[in-house]
C-alpha cells in the first residue's frame, strides 16, 4: 500500500483485503504525510511512548480525509497530538528523543507521565473487581448488580486506537495496569453463583478482535444459564474494520455464532461505537450492519462528546439519523472520561447538554431512544438533564442511570452551576450539604 496517495480511495476498494495495523513505526511516515514539520513529528512521536497508537489500512485509506489533516476529525480520532499532554512532560520526552537516550530511560519518563493520568477511573481496580473462590476473578468488573464486565485476555488490542479512549491503559504494556482473563469456566461459575446477574458485557480493548473459535470459548458456556437476558459485545469494529463481518475469512462463522446466542433465547446486544459521521458512510459498513442485524442482533450506539473531532450538535444529529435509517438503535452520548487526556479533549457539561438538546430535538421519536450527556462516575452513570433556576439559584439537574446503589437510579438531584465544569469532581452540591451518593 502506497502512503502518499492524494485521494482516498472508494469504500469498494477494501473488499477482501487482508487486515495491515499501523503502529508506532509507522508514526513518522504518516505524519508527514499530514504536513506536520519535523519538530511536530519529534512531539507527536513523544506523546506516542505515553499514550497508545494504532491505526489500520481501513481508517488511513478511506476514513481520513488527507487533504484537511492534521485538522481532519478522523485524522484526530486515532492519531497523538503533540499538545494532548503536558508541554513540560512532552518538551523532556522529546528531549529524550532527540538525543537517542535509552530506550529504558525513555519508557522510565513515559511511565512516571502515565501514572498522572489516572488510568483506572472510577475505582475499576479498587472498588469493581469482585472476589470469588480463593481471590479476585481475573479480567471481570461488577460494579452495577445486574451487569458483569469481562475482558478476555485475547481482546486486549482493537483494530485501531482512539485518541481519546479511557481504556488507553490496556494497551501500554504494563502488566499492573491490564485487566484480562481467560479463564471462561470462572466467568459461567461466577454468574451462576450470582443470580442478580442477568447481563454480561464483552469488552477490552475489542472483543471483535478475536476470532470465531476463540469468542466462542467464552460465550458458548452462558448459553444454558436460565437467569442470563443478554451478552453484550463492546466494540468499534463496525467503524475501524467492518471487513470483520463480511470478508474475513471467519465473517459467516462469526455471523453464525451471534445467530446461535439469539437461538439460545437471549438477546445480542451489539454495544457499537460510532465517533463521526464520516464512519457510517462506507459502503462495507453498510453491508456489515446488514448481516449483523440479519442474524437476530439488536445494534446499539454509542460514543464519547469529544473536543475538535465530534463537538457540534450537527454531528450527532447526522449520526442518531443515519444510525436509525441502517436499523441501529442510539444509546448512549458519553461524557469524555476523568482519565489520560482528558484536559484536552473535554466538553464543559454546560455545553455538552447544549450539543446533546441541540441534535435531540433535531430527530424523531425513533432516535430519541438515546441518553445523555452520561458521565460514568465512581458512584455510577450520572445524566446531565439541564440548566435551570430554582429559588433563584441556576443549578444542573441530574439523575443517576446507573449507581452503585440502585435505590439512587432515576432519582433527580441537583449541583450548583459552573460553567467550567467538565466532570461529577467539579461540581458542588445545591439545597444540601451534599450530593445523595455521599450521604
Amino acid at each position: 500500500m502506497t502512503l502518499v496517495n492524494d485521494e482516498a480511495p472508494p469504500a469498494v476498494r477494501s473488499a477482501g483485503r487482508k487486515f495491515r495495523a499501523f503502529t508506532v513505526k509507522h508514526l513518522d511516515e504518516l505524519t508527514a504525510r499530514a504536513g506536520l514539520s519535523p519538530e511536530q513529528r519529534l512531539a507527536t512521536r513523544a506523546v506516542a511512548t505515553v499514550l497508545p497508537f494504532r491505526t489500520n489500512s481501513y481508517v488511513v485509506d478511506e476514513l481520513i480525509d488527507w487533504s484537511a489533516a492534521p485538522d481532519d476529525p478522523i485524522y484526530r480520532l486515532v492519531f497523538p497530538q503533540p499538545d494532548m499532554l503536558p508541554a513540560d512532560d512532552v518538551a523532556h520526552i522529546v528531549d529524550l528523543l532527540r538525543r537517542e537516550a535509552p530506550r529504558q530511560e525513555i519508557d522510565a519518563a513515559a511511565t512516571k507521565v502515565r501514572a498522572s493520568l489516572n488510568p483506572h477511573p472510577a475505582g475499576q481496580l479498587e472498588l469493581n473487581v469482585p472476589s470469588f473462590g480463593d481471590g479476585a476473578v481475573p479480567g471481570m468488573q461488577h460494579k452495577y448488580d445486574e451487569t458483569v464486565l469481562y475482558f478476555p485476555k485475547q481482546g486486549q488490542t482493537c483494530h485501531a486506537y482512539c485518541t481519546y479512549c479511557f481504556r488507553w491503559a490496556q494497551f501500554v504494556g504494563d502488566p499492573d495496569l491490564k485487566l484480562a482473563g481467560d479463564d471462561a469456566g470462572q466467568l459461567r461459575d461466577y454468574v451462576l453463583a450470582h443470580p442478580e446477574v442477568t447481563s454480561v458485557l464483552f469488552t477490552g480493548g475489542d472483543a471483535m478482535i478475536m476470532g470465531e473459535s476463540v469468542l466462542r470459548r467464552y460465550v458458548e458456556p452462558l448459553l444454558a444459564l436460565e437467569q442470563l437476558e443478554s451478552i453484550r459485545i463492546g466494540t468499534k469494529s463496525l467503524a475501524y474494520w467492518p471487513q470483520k463481518f463480511v470478508t474475513d475469512p471467519d465473517a459467516d462463522d462469526m455471523l453464525r455464532l451471534f445467530e446461535q446466542v439469539v437461538e439460545s433465547g437471549k438477546n445480542l446486544a451489539f454495544m457499537a461505537h460510532f465517533t463521526h459521521p464520516r464512519e457510517l458512510e462506507p459502503v462495507m459498513v453498510r453491508e456489515a450492519v446488514r448481516r449483523i442485524r440479519d442474524t437476530g442482533a439488536v445494534i446499539r450506539t454509542q460514543a464519547p462528546l469529544i473536543r475538535s473531532i465530534n463537538d457540534d450538535p450537527a454531528d450527532w444529529e447526522s449520526m442518531w439519523r443515519t444510525q436509525t435509517r441502517m436499523g441501529m438503535v442510539p444509546y448512549y452520548m458519553f461524557v469524555e472520561r476523568d482519565t489520560g487526556p482528558q484536559d484536552y479533549f473535554a466538553v464543559p457539561l454546560a455545553r455538552a447538554y447544549d450539543i446533546f438538546r441541540d441534535a435531540y430535538k433535531s430527530v424523531s421519536g425513533l432516535a430519541r431512544t438515546v441518553r445523555g450527556p452520561s458521565m460514568s462516575a465512581t458512584p455510577g452513570k450520572v445524566c446531565v438533564d439541564g440548566v435551570l433556576e430554582l429559588g433563584g439559584e441556576k443549578v444542573f439537574a441530574l439523575h443517576f442511570i446507573q449507581c452503585r446503589d440502585a435505590d439512587l437510579v432515576g432519582k433527580p438531584f441537583f449541583a450548583k452551576y459552573d460553567p467550567a465544569a467538565v466532570w461529577l469532581d467539579d461540581l458542588k452540591p445545591a439545597f444540601a450539604d451534599r450530593f445523595p451518593f455521599e450521604v
